[in-house]
């Protein structure tokens, strides 16, 4: 029985008695397609129906402790309670989520690997690449589970940047001599930096980290002047006072951080940016499974410790049909083509 619907197979069944009683089929036509039909009822339903049968891999493509990091292993823990299956986490890092999403592309399309990623990740990387491992037509999408707002961060001691104003200005009278990190290349993180330099018509000497964890570190022992983070990652670093946050990317001011003003109010200027995270899975996998995933999701972010997890680091739990999320990562491949052909993505 298909975990999305319980009453898809009698739906199913419905539909076969319908034209098993077509006026217009021949007797043996009739006969015929009534048992391929039939068969291929049950043979959906026992599918579905078998799906999961032993452990899931996620594969976080950045390094443990990051934005991606933190979803995956929130989701891995209320997926496990939904499918009653053992869900796993397995971070491969590297190359700006390539590496990881590259493994998942590659993996038999059953079910049982999936890919925790950004839009970035599958929608804008592989735009940067000469000669990219897998495309945005690589996965199949499952759904959303996140969006998670950015930041731009310094250290918690750094006197020169008191607020957005001055860390502009800073940067405005000295070209380059800013330097921001990100957690890759194509990441969410990296365009929002340069959705900043457009905006505000500076320039940072960027610099690319594997994952979101690195570059914090760098920033909290000096080697670097900011970063573009996201607030799942980054938040217990600014509850312990290790880091300031200048300003938030998104619309409005965050619920976790309402005492700091958005990038919107400080400098007029309508720039906004944040990660979506969602599910995936390599291009092939059966109709019946992708469905049966999507329903867990709609569990999942139904479940109090799965949406308590996200808060905790001031994400925000979402959901969404596959076709939705296959929307929204379309889009993303669009614009980041319009972004190579304009220079302001550069392929490497």
């Amino acid at each position: 029985m298909n975990i999305q619907n319980p009453m898809s197979f009698n739906l199913n069944m419905f539909s076969v008695n319908k034209i098993c009683k077509h006026k217009l089929l021949k007797p043996l036509s009739k006969a015929l397609a009534c048992a391929v039909l039939i068969i291929s009822s049950f043979d959906q339903a026992s599918f579905a129906q078998s799906y999961p049968t032993k452990p899931i891999t996620l594969i976080a493509p950045f390094a443990p402790g990051g934005n991606v990091d933190i979803v995956a292993r929130a989701l891995a823990q209320s997926l496990s309670s939904v499918t009653g299956q053992s869900v796993v986490v397995d971070n491969k890092a590297g190359a700006g989520g390539g590496i990881g999403s590259a493994f998942v592309a590659n993996a038999p399309a059953d079910g049982y690997t999936l890919l925790v990623a950004t839009t970035n990740t599958v929608s804008v990387l592989p735009f940067m690449v000469k000669n990219p491992t897998y495309k945005p037509t690589s996965f199949q999408p499952v759904g959303l589970l996140a969006i998670s707002p950015l930041l731009v961060e310094v250290r918690a001691d750094d006197k020169r940047f008191p607020d957005l104003k001055s860390f502009l200005e800073f940067a405005r009278k000295s070209d380059q001599s800013i330097s921001m990190g990100h957690s890759g290349q194509g990441t969410s993180n990296h365009v929002a930096i340069l959705k900043i330099e457009e905006g505000t018509h500076v320039n940072f000497n960027i610099i690319p980290y594997k994952g979101s964890t690195p570059a914090l570190t760098d920033l909290m022992g000096g080697q670097l002047d900011a970063v573009v983070d996201q607030i799942t990652s980054s938040k217990s670093f600014i509850d312990s006072g290790k880091l300031r946050v200048l300003a938030v990317l998104s619309p409005e001011r965050e619920t976790a951080l309402p005492l700091v003003p958005t990038f919107k109010e400080l400098t007029n200027s309508p720039l906004q940016a944040n990660t979506t995270t969602g599910l995936l899975a390599p291009v092939g996998t059966p109709q019946t499974v992708i469905n049966a995933l999507n329903a867990a999701l709609k569990k999942v972010e139904q479940d109090p410790a799965f949406i308590n997890r996200l808060n905790f680091v001031g994400s925000i739990a979402k959901t969404s049909t596959p076709k939705e999320w296959g929307d929204i990562l379309a889009a993303e491949a669009a614009n980041s083509k319009r972004l190579v052909d304009m220079g302001k993505l550069k392929v490497e």
